[in-house]
């Protein structure tokens, strides 16, 4: 077990840090944003909320190309790599042109939310600029898992971290308009997310086909015919991937519309906290990328008893990470809040929505890496419905009923989103260990 917790982890830091690198992003964003005002920091999170639930079901597709790739890795079949990526890529193209549609196109359902008036139009023009991102996203994306899929992980981290020096001077030039740039607020900082995206699509692509290391797995954009089998197989995996990511978010988009029926200064509150569990979220993530390249390789291989060892290594490890990130959110939730905002009111509601943030670490980072070793295991289906259970027929009813019906407010949609995420790290803990114990036993094949 020891051998397999290092193992995870030597892959999980370069995509902990490229993950934190991401995120930082966002944070960045929510800090420069919060020196406008609570009501451009509200609308962020509406407007983020809402682009998220898009972007993400297309990330999702996405992650289904490292599993891929792994499992061709450990059959011994490199240009089969290289394929996998093509593919991946016309998908990638194709999912984001009507992403980006939907994206751009549905940013006015914000209007039927009853929001108030200088939240709302300012969430809908910051999810409109935000549309644009997708295609240059997903592209990063599929680069990225190709690059994790062979066991190299450094280029996303790089690539992710040096994106943050741009994003923040991109920033700087449209959210406060400088160099002679008119100030666009906070659409300029969706701007700036854009421009980011695209330098990270093309700093990725350049690397991975001028790198030597990549050679053998003929990655380069040699499209002499489309594999319509192997993009149906990327699909069978994708899909459902992304449906687990929609069922996710939009659990976290509707708490925050919920949120926003009772006021900007909740909601504001709401961004903050949730923020600063996106940071910690992104640690599970890069452990659940690690695990889903472990137990794919494994799988390819025929090791059942190891990639069963890998999951549960996997487990032993995010529950160490998040034990120590709850411990951080209880000790310094008072202070965190003055990151971003100077507003006494919205310090004290995110101050107390910090400690939820705590009370849900571990069940976020446990259902998060069972998200992944299961999608290693190309076991997408059954997962995508117990995500659909664990939040919109537990997390969500459950919240919004004890913020109306017994009057805790805010604190008792928050209350709905611990119980959600636990069901789900339960649900999807039973599932790896059900199948793999089939799979030892020899009743079933994947």
């Amino acid at each position: 077990m020891v051998g397999h917790i290092k193992a995870t982890l030597k892959l999980a830091i370069p995509l902990i840090v490229g993950q934190l690198g991401q995120m930082m992003m966002g944070v960045v964003d929510s800090v420069m944003v919060g020196r406008l005002g609570a009501a451009p920091l509200a609308a962020a999170s509406l407007g983020n909320g809402l682009f998220m639930i898009v972007l993400l079901f297309g990330t999702g597709i996405t992650l289904a190309i490292s599993p891929l790739v792994s499992k061709s890795f450990g059959e011994e079949k490199m240009t089969r790599c290289g394929q996998v990526l093509r593919q991946g890529i016309i998908i990638s193209l194709g999912a984001g042109l009507v992403l980006t549609l939907i994206a751009v196109l549905g940013s006015d359902l914000i209007r039927l939310f009853g929001q108030e008036n200088d939240v709302e139009q300012l969430a809908i023009e910051y999810s409109k600029t935000l549309g644009w991102s997708v295609i240059p996203f997903l592209v990063f994306m599929s680069y990225k898992q190709f690059s994790e899929g062979v066991h190299v992980m450094l280029p996303g981290m790089v690539v992710s971290i040096l994106a943050n020096i741009f994003n923040v001077f991109a920033n700087w030039l449209f959210i406060y308009g400088n160099l002679g740039l008119p100030a666009l607020g906070l659409s300029g900082a969706g701007w700036a997310t854009f421009w980011t995206r695209v330098v990270m699509a093309l700093a990725m692509m350049l690397y991975v086909a001028k790198s030597v290391r990549y050679r053998s797995f003929s990655p380069h954009l040699t499209f002499r015919r489309v594999r319509w089998n192997m993009i149906r197989h990327i699909l069978r995996v994708g899909i459902p991937s992304g449906i687990q990511y929609l069922f996710e978010v939009s659990a976290f988009v509707a708490s925050a519309f919920m949120i926003g029926w009772i006021g900007k200064f909740e909601l504001a509150a709401h961004q903050i906290a949730i923020n600063l569990a996106s940071i910690t979220y992104m640690i599970s993530l890069g452990v659940s990328m690690a695990s889903t390249v472990r137990v794919a390789r494994f799988h390819g291989q025929g090791e059942v008893r190891q990639l069963r060892a890998a999951g549960s290594a996997a487990f032993l490890l995010i529950l160490g990470f998040m034990c120590v990130c709850g411990l951080l959110f209880v000790v310094l939730h008072p202070w965190l809040p003055l990151l971003y905002i100077e507003d006494p009111v919205v310090i004290e509601i995110a101050s107390t929505l910090i400690l939820f943030a705590a009370l849900f670490q571990l069940s976020d980072g446990q259902q998060a890496v069972c998200l992944g070793v299961l999608r290693g295991l190309q076991d997408v289906t059954v997962p995508a419905r117990l995500t659909f259970f664990a939040y919109w027929l537990v997390g969500i009813p459950f919240g919004w009923l004890l913020a109306s019906t017994f009057g805790f407010g805010v604190r008792g949609i928050w209350m709905g989103l611990v119980l959600g995420l636990t069901a789900s790290a339960g649900f999807l803990t039973w599932r790896f260990y059900y199948l793999t114990g089939q799979l030892k036993d020899g009743k079933v094949r994947i």
